[in-house]
């Protein structure tokens, strides 16, 4: 056994990819699983050979690290008592809906030299960062389009009946997985202009600190018959269009954690640490402040400070 796992969290990823990949990684040991919901947090725990735990403080006090699948304005906390606490954090994606928790757990995480992993699901594909790295290397990128179209809401979908994704939308939960692979070629984002449509849809232009232009559209709400997942960049060599992942979400989740187990051993950084799991909060509370004011938001580099705007 390497480190000592808590899984936070009793729903469906909880089961299909965190818990899977916890109980079948040979370096990870699954010591058990808490929830909300006892009986769930029970039957999750049997089901993956864990021991379940009332009490998550006590979870943590038993463990080396904690694995969290859970509503993000939760998990920001949970997440904050076990830094607290010295363990090292694999957390979801977004890592919270408060810039001030982001810029908090980065702060304890740093302060303590925890190890951090911040689940981005395609970043743990080698075919997306292969790609990435070459972009990267490329230069001359001038923008980015993407068009990141769900249908969640229906019939049989697991993810339909989340009450967090009705409540922020697409913005929230398939934005991260966009800025995920923007934000590393195009760079940090400086100021977002965002409006709602229809279905539920957000559309934004973000400007990028060495002058790139992003333009974004996202919904969990799209037609069925006009979902789509299309990032493309374009720049002096024309257009390139980002790869989706090789991996199942399970087997990206197994790299996660080998990539949390390499940062516990001495190697601490990451690409997708909590450094930038904050950076690509600051940039979905910027384009929510600009939703709301209807005029540009700036992205403050410390994402605690007070939000400035300009018309």
């Amino acid at each position: 056994m390497g480190l000592r796992f808590g899984l936070l969290g009793t729903g469906y990823w909880a089961r299909q990819t965190q818990g899977a990949a916890l109980a079948a990684h040979p370096e990870a040991g699954l010591v058990g699983v808490w929830g909300r919901d006892p009986a769930k947090a029970a039957d999750l725990a049997e089901h993956l050979g864990a021991r379940p735990y009332d009490d998550v403080d006590a979870l943590i006090t038993d463990v080396d690290a904690v694995a969290i699948a859970l509503p993000p304005n939760v998990q920001g906390e949970l997440a904050l008592r076990a830094a607290r606490a010295g363990r090292h954090l694999l957390l979801d994606k977004p890592v919270a809906l408060d810039p001030n928790v982001a810029d908090a757990l980065v702060s304890e995480v740093e302060s303590r030299g925890l190890a951090s992993v911040v689940f981005f699901t395609n970043r743990f594909s080698d075919n997306v960062d292969e790609f990435l790295s070459a972009a990267t290397a490329e230069g001359g990128w001038h923008g980015a389009r993407a068009t990141l179209f769900a249908s969640i809401f229906q019939p049989g979908n697991p993810y339909g009946a989340s009450p967090w994704r009705r409540e922020k939308g697409g913005l929230w939960d398939v934005g991260p997985h966009l800025l995920s692979v923007v934000l590393p070629v195009l760079g940090p984002v400086e100021e977002v202009t965002a409006l709602s449509g229809p279905r539920d849809s957000v559309h934004l232009l973000t400007r990028h600190r060495d002058g790139a232009v992003g333009s974004f559209s996202v919904t969990l709400d799209a037609a069925p018959e006009a979902r789509a997942f299309d990032i493309d960049l374009y720049g002096e060599s024309g257009w390139r269009s980002v790869p989706g992942g090789d991996r199942s979400a399970a087997e990206a989740f197994g790299s996660a954690i080998d990539r949390l187990l390499t940062q516990a051993a001495g190697d601490l950084g990451d690409p997708c640490d909590l450094r930038f799991g904050r950076d690509v909060v600051a940039v979905l509370a910027a384009a929510e402040r600009s939703v709301r004011s209807g005029r540009t938001a700036h992205v403050a580099e410390v994402t605690g400070s007070d939000p400035v705007t300009s018309g």
